[in-house]
C-alpha cells in the first residue's frame, strides 16, 4: 500500500493536488470559512491545478523536475504562511495591491508584533502544517519522471472537464455564481473558491483592461402608500439639487470607460438640499480618523469627552465603517466617500491626481487654511505623496517631515502628543481645516508590546476583560484624553461654537480578532462583515451642545460621511458624483461594502450566503426590491472602481 502511495505521489498531478487542497484545508479552518459546498469548488480547482502543475513538473529529466517541483512547492508553502498571518493579524483576506501597498512598512514598523505572531503556538503549529508537505517530498519522494506530450493528453483532458464541470456547478447557483463575476471580492471568492483560484483570478482582473459593467437600474416600490399631504397653511420650501453644471455632451468622448461612467452619473437623480444645507458653512473643521476604534469603548465614566461628542453632537445610531483594505482604505473612504476598489494602492493611486470633492480642497476654495497630520511614519502607505495631493493647504506633516518634533518615537506614538504639539499651528489661523490620521489605538495590545497600553493600563483597573481587551481599552483612552484637551483648547480660545469635529474609526478593531478577544470586546460574536463593522461616526460642535439633539436612525456607512459635510458645509457638489448620500437628503439609506453585503431601511444582505433578513418579519418588502438593491449596490462599486482606474474628476471637470 505505501508503495502504491509512492507511486502516486510521484506523479505531479496527485502530488500538487493533495498539497493544494491541504493548505486549502488548513486556512479554511484557521480563517472559519464556510465547508459545505465550498470544499467541493476548492477541491476541484485544486485538481485543475495540480493538472497544469503536471504539464510543467515532467518536461525535463527527474533531477531537474524536482528542482521545479520544490520551487513550486515552497513557494506555494510561502503564500500560504503569509496569508494566514495576514489573516490572523488583520481578520480578513486582503487582496496582492493591499498586500504589497503595506509590505514594507509592517516589515518595517511592526517587527515585534510578528514575532510574537510567529512565535507563539498557534504561529509554529501553522508555520510547521504548511511546511510538512515539502519536507515529505524533499526527503521522501523522487522528482517526476519527463513524459511525453501524448501522455499529458489525458491530464489535459481532465483539468478542462474538471474545470468545465466546476463552472457549471457553480454557475447553477447565483450566489456562487455572483461571487465569481458581478458581486466578485477577494475575500469572499477565497472563502468560497480558496486562495490558489482567488490569487490568479485576482491577478487576471488587475492586469486585465479598464472596463465597467454597469446595470440598469429599477427603483423598488414605496413599501406603504405615502400619507395624504394636508392643505398647506404657508408657501413651502423647495430646495434646489446638489447638482453641478456639468455638460456631460461636451467632455471628452475618446475613452469608454469614463463614457460608461458619465452615462451612468446622468442616470442619477440628485439628492436634494435641506434645512441643515450651510448649518456649518465658515465654521472650522477637524476630521479624525482614529485607528481601529470601537463604539465599545466610549462610555460616560471612562471615556467622558468622547461620550459627550457621541451624545450631544448629531448623534447616528447605526453607523457602519467596513473594512477594505486596512488603515489606508478606512481612510479612503471617508476622504474621498469611494470604496477602495485598488486595495492597498487606492490612496496612493490618488496622488497628482484631481482630488477636487475632497473636504481639504472643497474648504480651501473658500479660503481656509488646511493641514493633514499622522504621528507615524510620513512615508508610511506613502503617505508623504498621497496625503500632499488631497486640498490641505499647509500640507502634510508625518514623523520623519516635522511631527518628530512633537512626538516621542515610541510604538505607537502618542496621539496626546500629537495634538498638543499641532494645535498652536492652526488655533489662531481660523478657519482652519484640519485631518487627523490618528496611531494611539493601534494593536498590539499587551502591556509589552504597545507603549500607550502601559502608559494607561491603571486606568482600566476593574474593567471586566483580560490583559489584551484592558490593553485596547488603555490604548484607546491616549485618544480620550487628545480629544479631551482639543475641546478644552477650543473652549478656552471661544473656539467651540464655530469648530466642527468629525470622528470615525478606519476599521474595527482587528488586532483582537484572534483567539474570541473581540468577541470578549463586543459581547458577542459578530454573525455578518456589516456586523463586525459596525461602529460610531461623532460630529460635534460646541453649537449643537445648545439645541435639540440631531438624530439619524437610518443605515449610515462611511462614504457618506464627505457628502454629509459638503452640504453642511454650503460647498458646491454634485450629489451624482459620490456612491454615498446626505444623510439629511431624501436619498435612499444604504450601507454597502465590497463583499457586496447591504442594509438598507428595510433590512440585511448578506451576499455570501444569498440571504435577505428583515428589520421586521411583519413588513411588506415590494416584489424584487433585493435585486434592485443589488443592481445599485453593483453599480456604486463599479463606479468607485472606475474611479480608482482614471482621473475621472478632471475628465468631469476639464477646466479646474
Amino acid at each position: 500500500m505505501f508503495q502504491k502511495l509512492r507511486e502516486k505521489a510521484q506523479r505531479p498531478e496527485y502530488l500538487l493536488t493533495a498539497v493544494f487542497l491541504f493548505h486549502e484545508v488548513v486556512l479554511k479552518e484557521a480563517s472559519g470559512s464556510p465547508w459545505l459546498p465550498e470544499i467541493l469548488f476548492t477541491f476541484l480547482f485544486s485538481l485543475v491545478l495540480g493538472c497544469i502543475g503536471c504539464l510543467i513538473c515532467t518536461l525535463f529529466n527527474q533531477k531537474t523536475n524536482k528542482i521545479i517541483e520544490s520551487v513550486i512547492l515552497t513557494a506555494e508553502a510561502a503564500i500560504f504562511i503569509t496569508f494566514f498571518f495576514l489573516y490572523r493579524q488583520f481578520g480578513v483576506f486582503y487582496d496582492i495591491r493591499t498586500v504589497l501597498a503595506g509590505a514594507g512598512g509592517v516589515m518595517s514598523s511592526f517587527t515585534d508584533n510578528i514575532k510574537h505572531m510567529v512565535f507563539c503556538a498557534d504561529g509554529i503549529i501553522h508555520i510547521i502544517l504548511f511546511l510538512l508537505p515539502l519536507f515529505i517530498y524533499l526527503f521522501f519522494i523522487p522528482g517526476s519522471e519527463k513524459r511525453p506530450w501524448k501522455d499529458k493528453v489525458p491530464i489535459i483532458f481532465l483539468a478542462v472537464s474538471v474545470w468545465m464541470f466546476n463552472m457549471v456547478f457553480i454557475i447553477g447557483s447565483d450566489v456562487y455564481q455572483s461571487a465569481l463575476k458581478k458581486e466578485y471580492s477577494f475575500q469572499t471568492s477565497v472563502r468560497h473558491f480558496g486562495l490558489l483560484y482567488t490569487l490568479q483570478t485576482d491577478l487576471i482582473r488587475n492586469t486585465g483592461s479598464s472596463k465597467t459593467g454597469f446595470t440598469a437600474e429599477e427603483t423598488p416600490e414605496p413599501t406603504e402608500k405615502p400619507e395624504e399631504t394636508p392643505l398647506p397653511t404657508e408657501t413651502p420650501v423647495v430646495y434646489k439639487k446638489n447638482v453641478m453644471n456639468i455638460r456631460f455632451s461636451s467632455l471628452d468622448q475618446s475613452d469608454p470607460q469614463l463614457v460608461e461612467m458619465d452615462t451612468y452619473v446622468q442616470s442619477l437623480t440628485p439628492s436634494s438640499q435641506n434645512e441643515y444645507t450651510g448649518m456649518f458653512k465658515g465654521k472650522n473643521l477637524i476630521m479624525i480618523t482614529a485607528e481601529a476604534f470601537s463604539e465599545y469603548v466610549i462610555s460616560e465614566e471612562l471615556t467622558p469627552t468622547l461620550y459627550r461628542m457621541m451624545t450631544k453632537g448629531i448623534q447616528f445610531k447605526d453607523y457602519y465603517q467596513p473594512d477594505s483594505a486596512g488603515t489606508t482604505g478606512g481612510e479612503f473612504q471617508i476622504v474621498f466617500g469611494m470604496l477602495p476598489t485598488a486595495g492597498g494602492n487606492s490612496f496612493i493611486r490618488r496622488t497628482g491626481l484631481n482630488n477636487i470633492m475632497t473636504m481639504g480642497f472643497q474648504l480651501n476654495l473658500q479660503g481656509y487654511n488646511g493641514w493633514a497630520f499622522h504621528a507615524n511614519s510620513a512615508t508610511f502607505y506613502d503617505r508623504i505623496n498621497s496625503h500632499n495631493s488631497i486640498g490641505y493647504s499647509n500640507g502634510f506633516m508625518g514623523y520623519g517631515t516635522g511631527m518628530e518634533e512633537y512626538v516621542e518615537n515610541v510604538w505607537p506614538q502618542s496621539d496626546v502628543e500629537t495634538v498638543t504639539g499641532t494645535f498652536p499651528l492652526y488655533a489662531d489661523k481660523t478657519p482652519f481645516n484640519v485631518y487627523y490620521m490618528t496611531v494611539s489605538g493601534h494593536n498590539e495590545y499587551t502591556l509589552a508590546g504597545n507603549a500607550m497600553a502601559r502608559k494607561n493600563y491603571d486606568r482600566t483597573e476593574g474593567l471586566p476583560y483580560g490583559e489584551e481587551v484592558r490593553s485596547y481599552f488603555a490604548a484607546n483612552l491616549e485618544l480620550e484624553d487628545a480629544v479631551t484637551f482639543l475641546i478644552k483648547s477650543l473652549e478656552e480660545k471661544g473656539l467651540a461654537d464655530d469648530t466642527v469635529i468629525v470622528l470615525s474609526a478606519d476599521h474595527f478593531p482587528y488586532g483582537l480578532e484572534n483567539q474570541g478577544k473581540l468577541e470578549e470586546l463586543y459581547g458577542f460574536v459578530p454573525s455578518s462583515e456589516l456586523e463586525r463593522d459596525h461602529n460610531v461616526l461623532m460630529i460635534w460642535s460646541g453649537c449643537l451642545e445648545k439645541q435639540k439633539p440631531i438624530v439619524v436612525d437610518t443605515p449610515v456607512v462611511s462614504m457618506d460621511i464627505l457628502p454629509t459635510l459638503l452640504n453642511l458645509f454650503g460647498c458646491e457638489w454634485d450629489s451624482r458624483l459620490l456612491p454615498g448620500r446626505d444623510v439629511f437628503s431624501e436619498a435612499r439609506p444604504l450601507a454597502f461594502n465590497l463583499s457586496y453585503d447591504w442594509k438598507t431601511d428595510l433590512g440585511l444582505y448578506r451576499a455570501a450566503s444569498g440571504t435577505f433578513i428583515p428589520n421586521d418579519e411583519n413588513a411588506e418588502i415590494p416584489e424584487g426590491y433585493v435585486d434592485t438593491i443589488r443592481d445599485i449596490v453593483r453599480n456604486k462599486i463599479e463606479y468607485c472602481r472606475g474611479f480608482s482606474q482614471t482621473d475621472y474628476y478632471s475628465h468631469v471637470f476639464p477646466d479646474e
